[in-house]
């Protein structure tokens, strides 16, 4: 059987904003998951539009399409164009699972949630030539899932080939979290059994790997376990966790010790008001200095998620985020514009109380203001996004940041990284189109090295340290925040 798997390109992949080095970091790994479950007799093409030219002009047997919010018009183009060629067409992924009365006209079969457990079942019914219109998914487990195909994936095209997940979903439940639709009907976290983790990391060729999860730390248990057994292996990683789970026991020292170098962190708004709006009750009456602090002591950079446009934001919140973030070290900042995504609480709420201004699809990429915003304008909104990415990374504020840092060669590594990841696009667009993506590796491999301190107790100095020049630096912004019921 010829089976053709495709993960359409975004929508703002191809906008006049596109840098395609972020679209070309790691490849996503849902597709090779489903993959491993077909025979070894099929002749399997698997494309990623984001990194390559898709090829419309063959005839495979089976279309397998997986859907974003901001790729759904093109994946619904492409499976309309099969179906008219006579393959048979399979749709699932986040979008399908929140809208899957506009999905289903294009699909023959549509997929709701995690296909670990319906994908198997399918290829049985169709084998049998009794497939269903809709297959949901109940049972969630990870136990005895095959190894990913990773004889798919192109590595040549990604900076970091070696991607990985070992868990599915998150253990927390924020209002605006596309996610949380993704894992109704079933369990919303879980993850593999340690000893299959450790074989997945075991089979990746060279040092780097990247955490695709939404909380690597969510099950500390888990967590603990794999960092234990990965100790020793000589690798290094990026993954995301939260505020909580950074302060909470020794797991994120064991992270370190396992060779975490880089994390993602869902600071998203310093705003009480704001965090409860979303339902972000884990990051409610925590120290975000102290958590910077201690991802520091250990030589761990941080790239910090922020959302602009909750209800109690006003004009001020912009400067105040980038000041924040350039002030305590940041070393990279993701920026969103609010945005209600179908299948969440957010939008549910929104929707019922006519705030949302537009259902096109194309412009949920949370760089666009697709709702009634409150104390601020949309043109307002959209026009602190676009500074705060300018400001945050202009050469003084990278500088800046990178001097904030007590070691010489984390200071190094901060200007490195902050300023070879967005004052370079043009050189990454020639390395991409050139195919050398792969010897830059090397390079990100080096500004991740770890920062040694001597001994525990420099490590409690520098914290201590730390803390203390901070709150002293940060306390006119902490004190406006407050009186504006807002930390940025």
């Amino acid at each position: 059987m010829k089976v053709k798997m495709i993960l359409p390109a975004l929508a703002e992949a191809e906008s006049p904003f596109w840098r395609p080095i972020k679209y070309s970091l790691f490849p996503p790994l849902g597709l090779a998951t489903l993959a491993s479950y077909l025979s070894p007799d099929d002749e399997i093409d698997l494309q990623d539009q984001h990194v390559e030219t898709l090829n419309l002009n063959d005839d495979p047997d089976l279309v397998i399409i997986q859907v974003y919010i901001t790729n759904a018009y093109r994946a619904y183009q492409i499976a309309d164009h099969y179906r008219a060629k006579g393959a048979y067409v399979l749709l699932g992924g986040l979008h399908v699972t929140s809208l899957p009365e506009e999905a289903a006209p294009h699909a023959d079969t549509i997929f709701l949630g995690p296909a670990e457990e319906t994908f198997p079942q399918f290829l049985k019914d169709f084998k049998a030539k009794k497939p269903l219109k809709r297959y949901a998914s109940s049972i969630r487990t990870l136990v005895g899932v095959p190894p990913i195909r990773r004889d798919l994936i192109k590595r040549s095209r990604y900076l970091v080939p070696n991607s990985i997940v070992v868990t599915r979903g998150c253990p927390h439940h924020c209002d605006f979290c596309y996610k949380d639709a993704f894992f109704q009907g079933g369990k919303g976290f879980y993850t593999q059994k340690v000893d299959d983790a450790l074989a997945e990391i075991d089979r990746l060729p060279g040092k780097h790997l990247y955490f695709l999860d939404d909380h690597l730390l969510g099950n500390t248990k888990f967590a603990s376990e794999l960092f234990d057994g990965m100790k020793g292996m000589n690798r290094v990683f990026q993954g995301a966790a939260t505020v909580d789970s950074i302060l909470r026991g020794n797991l994120i020292e064991k992270a370190a010790d396992a060779g975490l170098r880089s994390l993602f962190v869902g600071f998203e708004t310093f705003s009480p008001e704001n965090l409860k709006q979303s339902n972000k009750k884990q990051n409610l009456q925590k120290d975000y200095i102290k958590a910077v602090n201690r991802l520091h002591s250990l030589g761990i950079m941080i790239n910090g998620s922020f959302v602009f446009g909750l209800d109690d934001d006003d004009q001020d919140v912009f400067k105040r985020t980038v000041d924040w973030g350039v002030k305590n070290g940041i070393t990279t900042s993701t920026y969103h514009v609010l945005t209600p995504y179908p299948g969440t609480k957010l939008y549910e709420d929104m929707d019922k109380s006519g705030r949302i201004i537009t259902k096109n699809w194309d412009l949920y990429d949370t760089r666009n203001v697709v709702y009634q915003t409150q104390k601020l304008t949309a043109q307002e909104l959209k026009d602190g996004y676009d500074w705060a990415y300018k400001e945050f990374y202009s050469w003084s504020n990278i500088l800046k940041g990178s001097l904030s840092h007590d070691a010489h060669k984390h200071k190094l590594k901060h200007f490195m990284y902050s300023g070879g990841w967005k004052k370079f696009e043009p050189l990454w667009n020639f390395i991409i189109k050139s195919k050398n993506l792969n010897t830059m590796l090397p390079i990100l491999e080096s500004i991740l090295s770890k920062v040694n301190y001597t001994s525990k107790h420099d490590i409690s100095d520098h914290i201590i340290t730390k803390e203390k020049t901070i709150k002293t630096k940060a306390k006119p912004i902490i004190k406006s925040s407050r009186h504006h019921n807002k930390v940025s």
